[in-house]
């Protein structure tokens, strides 16, 4: 009896043993997903528009395009005091406006002559694009392009020779001042300009006139790595406005095939994304922190303070975006000492603000996880490392985790990360804190995302709880930070 007894006891051991180290499989992604340099776009959170040409000599913000070159005069351009201000605010990239509507280019273009190698900027021997592509390599950022495909300078605008052109253009951008992460384009297309002496109108259609599909294939020929921004992407697209901010649901996933840049009427969906869309593409919310893209010294009393840029970028990478602030230099070619002041305040607050997190220090539980393996236990959530998470069993869409201290802390905010390489998830979340012996509500959302950080009245309290309310699968987190 004894020896039956160790037998059976050995086999429940054994048993025992080989259930713990059963491997649990992963959830399954819910598509579409972003592509790795997708990802990578994501974690750069904060990049920075640079708007420079003759517009800043003229006071205007849309050139004619009659604009002569010689107006284009900085004394003292000083590309790496753009790019290390911008480093030392937290920005990880620069996108330069290469040539905006007015046609002017940054470059000496071997396609025109107008540009720098008619201006008197380094008696024609400049290159702007090269200089801030070399600074961003100094620095560490990555370098994007922007080239309008508006052009009221250009006599050939409106006719196919336009687009030869243009595509001329990107691959001289593309082919020498590289490795370029993101090209951006936008929806204003057509109306009054110069075009070569023609002061007239034209109209092209949006839709079809620059075969953007052909266009990018060229560039991506060129620079496989290369993101593309418009109005609807292909891999960026745009937020809809220019006030600095996302909606609250912020889906990464949109349909794109009737949309098109300088579509009218798509701004709500741009700023939404769609729950069900087909493609992953985010959207990148552009604002300026001036009343125009271009330097104006009118406008130096009218820079966004430091609070209101805090603001933004709540409502920017705290809704899961990547925040894309304009910040112009001036006549000088240097970034002006008011701008400067208000990044410095900036990154502070942010520096400031998100100092301690609480939730490294804390013990965290959570109402069930998949398989009760390590591999997706609430652990994951405060572990530090963004490859690891918290997830639940394929058929459980909702589920809650705790993170508790080990004495009471005044809390303001809340961060919450879903792991996104499979896909986002989240429809609806609530966060509580324990008070008076009872869990009481701070904030209701909906999307998470990439990033949600979550404003809440401060409250002292021992312990927060954040629960899963709806969606699209099992819950998939990453990270929880508390501050």
């Amino acid at each position: 009896m004894n020896q039956y007894l160790l037998l059976l006891s050995s086999f429940l051991i054994g048993f025992s043993l080989l259930s713990c180290h059963t491997p649990v499989s992963p959830p399954e992604a819910v598509m579409p997903i972003p592509s790795e340099a997708q990802l990578d776009w994501h974690e750069m959170e904060m990049n920075a528009f640079i708007h420079f040409t003759t517009n800043t000599f003229t006071g205007l913000e849309w050139g004619y395009g009659d604009e002569k070159p010689s107006v284009f005069n900085p004394t003292e351009l000083n590309a790496d005091q753009w790019i290390s201000t911008l480093k030392e605010a937290g920005f990880k990239g620069v996108i330069l406006t290469c040539k905006h509507h007015d046609g002017f280019c940054l470059w000496p273009s071997e396609y025109t002559e107008h540009s720098v190698k008619n201006s008197p900027y380094k008696n024609g021997k400049g290159d702007v694009v090269k200089e801030v592509s070399d600074a961003c390599k100094r620095y560490g950022l990555k370098f994007g392009v922007y080239l309008s495909p508006w052009d009221r300078n250009h006599g050939a605008y409106g006719s196919p020779e336009y687009i030869t052109y243009y595509r001329n253009q990107l691959k001289e951008l593309f082919t020498h001042y590289g490795p370029i992460f993101e090209m951006w384009f936008d929806g204003a297309n057509g109306g009054n300009g110069y075009y070569g002496g023609q002061r007239e109108v034209r109209k092209i259609d949006r839709q079809t006139y620059y075969d953007w599909p052909g266009t990018l294939d060229l560039v991506s020929g060129i620079q496989p790595q290369v993101l593309f921004f418009s109005d609807a992407g292909p891999d960026i697209r745009w937020v809809g406005n220019e006030q600095g901010y996302v909606d609250e649901t912020n889906w990464n996933t949109l349909t794109p095939d009737t949309l098109y840049a300088g579509k009218a009427g798509i701004e709500k969906l741009l700023n939404t994304g769609s729950e069900d869309g087909r493609n992953w593409i985010p959207a990148e919310v552009n604002v300026s922190i001036r009343p125009g893209w271009f330097y104006h010294a009118q406008e130096d009393s009218l820079v966004k303070t430091q609070k209101e840029l805090f603001n933004m970028y709540l409502a920017s990478v705290g809704r899961g975006s990547v925040w894309l602030l304009n910040i112009p230099p001036d006549r000088r070619g240097l970034i002006h000492e008011q701008d400067i002041q208000s990044l410095k305040g900036l990154r502070h607050l942010i520096d400031s603000t998100f100092a301690h997190n609480l939730a490294v220090e804390a013990s965290v539980t959570a109402s069930d996880y998949r398989g009760r393996s390590k591999q997706y236990a609430p652990q994951n959530l405060i572990d530090g490392n963004k490859n690891t998470y918290w997830a639940t069993d394929d058929p459980v869409t909702t589920g809650s985790f705790e993170i508790e201290f080990s004495e009471p802390q005044s809390v303001s905010y809340v961060l919450l990360q879903e792991y996104i390489p499979l896909g986002q998830r989240v429809r609806s979340f609530r966060i509580e804190a324990w008070k008076d012996n009872q869990w009481q509500p701070l904030s209701e959302g909906t999307t998470i995302g990439y990033k949600r950080i979550v404003a809440v009245e401060k409250v002292m309290t021992p312990k927060i709880k954040v629960s899963v309310l709806d969606a699209k699968a099992c819950p998939v987190l990453s990270n929880v930070e508390i501050y």
